[in-house]
């Protein structure tokens, strides 16, 4: 008994010598919290409705406040380090982090995200018996999502349908060159990533083709 009374003692030390660091990281997690209400829109009352304007208004609000503790010398300077981090992200991804909320079936937080994710994923193991679905990412790419969102309901379908019979052949062509050229820096990275060998050798077989050398004089 007295040697499990020291090592608990001991325990008990340990962190009781962190506790004050962790009462900081609980004041920083408090930081996060608060983007992530902003953002999932559950500040919203029922009947109100959510927007990219609404969530801007907010989150820009919620950054100026940030700027004017930032300026004070109340934090510590661990404090005051993390919160420059943190708020120069959200600064620099603030175009891209208001973009989904004027849709409605688009997801709101990472896990939501996530989620959707694995909902692309489930349909293509199940037909491929496959574990990894990369390959057929890299094949259709982008174009997976669209699918699977097209073919959810006999709704989406007709939407598909209505939304096809507006569409111009140039703005067709348009986008059909725009989702190629994506799907092929995808293609590009993944193959510089995992063959790269193989692919930085079919790029120099490409130039020698291309660029035969100079006779020399």
């Amino acid at each position: 008994m007295r040697e499990i009374l020291a090592r608990l003692q001991d325990i008990v030390g340990e962190r009781e010598s962190w506790a004050k660091e962790l009462a900081q990281v609980r004041y920083l997690r408090h930081w996060l919290l608060d983007a992530e209400q902003i953002l999932d829109g559950s500040w919203a009352q029922p009947g109100e409705g959510v927007s990219n304007e609404t969530v801007s208004s907010r989150l820009d609000s919620w950054l100026r406040t940030l700027a004017r503790q930032l300026s004070t010398a109340t934090l510590s300077q661990w404090e005051q380090v993390c919160l420059t981090t943190f708020w120069q992200v959200l600064c620099n991804l603030r175009p891209y982090l208001v973009q989904c909320s004027d849709h409605k079936d688009f997801p709101r937080t990472n896990n939501e995200m996530e989620r959707s994710i694995r909902g692309l994923k489930t349909p293509y193991r199940r037909i491929s018996g496959r574990k990894n679905w990369k390959s057929s990412l890299l094949r259709y790419g982008r174009s997976a999502a669209y699918a699977a969102w097209w073919e959810q309901d006999t709704a989406h379908h007709q939407q598909l349908e209505q939304r096809a019979a507006c569409l111009d052949r140039a703005r067709w062509y348009h986008l059909r060159q725009e989702s190629k050229a994506a799907q092929g820096e995808s293609l590009k990275r993944f193959r510089f990533r995992h063959k790269r060998q193989q692919f930085l050798g079919s790029l120099e077989a490409r130039w020698a083709v291309v660029s035969p050398p100079c006779p020399l004089p």
